[in-house]
């Protein structure tokens, strides 16, 4: 397996005290990872324990992916900061409901 070069750029966890759990782990590539256009290889979770509320990644073969609970959908990426106001608007509307 030969693997590309890639550099941290947000890696950070918080866990509420309601115990719920915030992971951010985003990493800027050398090439992009197919199909993605970008040079981005992230992962966003907003969960529990008990199983995800929320979650942003990308993979190889599939692309950008969001799932809300239990649902999976293709997620349109246009930057790591939008990626990261995205992933905090869905939090918030998890939360309210």
């Amino acid at each position: 397996m030969q693997y590309m070069k890639a550099a941290l750029l947000a890696h950070s966890k918080e866990v509420r005290d309601d115990g719920s759990i915030v992971e951010v782990v985003i990493w800027e590539l050398s090439e992009p990872l197919p199909p993605c256009k970008h040079h981005y290889k992230y992962r966003l979770f907003y969960g529990s324990s008990g199983g995800e509320r929320v979650r942003y990644d990308n993979e190889r073969g599939k692309g950008d992916r969001r799932h809300l609970a239990r649902r999976e959908a293709a997620y349109q990426f246009v930057s790591p900061e939008k990626l990261l106001d995205d992933f905090e608007r869905d939090i918030v509307a998890w939360s309210s409901t």
